[in-house]
């Protein structure tokens, strides 16, 4: 059985960090293009950040410089480091596994930032 386990949201003020983790099980997770999507409240879910299995990403405009993907193939874990957080990177934040046509989502951790 496949699980995404996100972990790590909270409430933090502006100007704050937070660390986010995605702990994997029933994959082969070095293989998989893992990603961060993250859906506010009557917005849609957006691309937040990617890593690919060979270790390249990207990230959306509105987090770069500030936020860091990573992974941890070993432990199975991909983390995203936020930092200097704003009010509107309040959201869910989605942890998204995708290697071929086998994809899957986490739960979701709630990130909110206070003014």
């Amino acid at each position: 059985q496949v699980q995404l386990v996100e972990s790590g949201g909270g409430l933090v003020q502006a100007g704050g960090s937070l660390r986010l983790s995605c702990a994997a099980s029933g994959i082969i997770f070095s293989i998989y293009t893992m990603a961060w999507y993250r859906q506010a409240p009557g917005k849609q879910r957006e691309l937040v950040a990617r890593i690919t299995r060979g270790g390249i990403t990207n990230y959306a405009d509105s987090v770069k410089g500030r936020f860091t993907i990573s992974r941890d193939n070993a432990e199975s874990t991909m983390y995203l480091q936020m930092n200097s957080l704003k009010p509107e990177d309040t959201s869910v934040y989605y942890c998204y596994a995708v290697s071929g046509v086998n994809l899957y989502w986490g739960k979701g951790t709630l990130v909110t930032v206070s003014s």
